[in-house]
């Protein structure tokens, strides 16, 4: 089954990575909304033991780090926070 959706777009998730400043990660499973609802439903009815036997089940398709300049990025986001001011002043 192919990719879909905004995990599959490698740019958006190095837009992320760089605009804060923090390493994104893909993860494994794409479908995370259903699978967190699942983990916990099998740690109610006992399947788990603790949130820290599901943590350790978590698996990473890729990473993204960081690779924008600072100024880019502060410049970036200055005009996103502008943007916002002018939404709001409306």
């Amino acid at each position: 089954m192919p990719v879909i959706g905004m995990v599959a777009n490698k740019w958006l998730l190095q837009f992320l990575a760089d605009i804060l400043n923090g390493e994104v990660q893909r993860p494994a499973c794409i479908e995370t909304s259903a699978l967190g609802a699942a983990f916990l439903a099998g740690l109610q009815v006992g399947i788990y033991q603790s949130l820290d036997e599901i943590t350790r089940l978590w698996q990473t398709n890729a990473q993204f780090t960081p690779a924008m300049p600072t100024q880019q990025r502060e410049h970036l986001y200055a005009g996103w926070q502008q943007a916002v001011a002018r939404v709001l002043t409306k």
